[in-house]
């Protein structure tokens, strides 16, 4: 049993994620969900090492729930709020990169690479900060720090997939 806890975090933060759908974005319950959603992601992975049972399944189940938990955040989020339009582009400039960066990481090693530099996981941890921001920090200044660090943070990655360079 202790062997499938890691998985079992993880599994409760899809739960999660389809839970926020029905909550409406920045309610004390859509908090609540959403907190609860990022404190899995940062503890499934150490549970995992702690308990000896990191795995390649395991690790493709955690990106299930960090593609569910972002793009439900954004469905709720994004509507809530009004986001300039210079902030659209600069959004699709980075993940221009970074789907750029995936693509030339499979046209050349023939897999899906994903990097978790300490400069990814400081912009996970930024952009799961922002909405808990928005209601005393203008969205105009909280997200020009986070999207400097988003693309400085893609550029490192395809710096890294481009030249072989392993990050630790």
């Amino acid at each position: 049993m202790i062997k499938h806890i890691a998985n079992i975090v993880t599994g409760c933060r899809i739960l999660g994620s389809v839970l926020l759908l029905f909550f409406p974005a920045f309610s004390v319950e859509f908090y609540i969900v959403y907190i609860l959603c990022g404190f899995s992601d940062m503890i499934d992975g150490t549970i995992a090492r702690k308990t000896n049972s990191t795995s390649e399944s395991g690790a493709k189940i955690d990106t299930a729930a960090d593609f569910a938990f972002v793009t439900v955040s954004l469905i709720k989020i994004l509507p809530a709020i009004n986001l300039p339009q210079w902030l659209w582009i600069w959004g699709v400039v980075i993940a221009i990169i970074k789907i750029g960066t995936i693509i030339w990481g499979y046209a050349s090693k023939k897999q899906l690479i994903s990097l978790h530099t300490i400069m990814n996981k400081i912009t996970g941890l930024l952009l799961f900060l922002l909405p808990l921001t928005l209601s005393f920090v203008e969205l105009k200044y909280s997200s020009i720090a986070v999207c400097s660090i988003a693309t400085f943070a893609a550029i490192q990655e395809a710096f890294y997939v481009a030249t072989g360079f392993e990050s630790k």
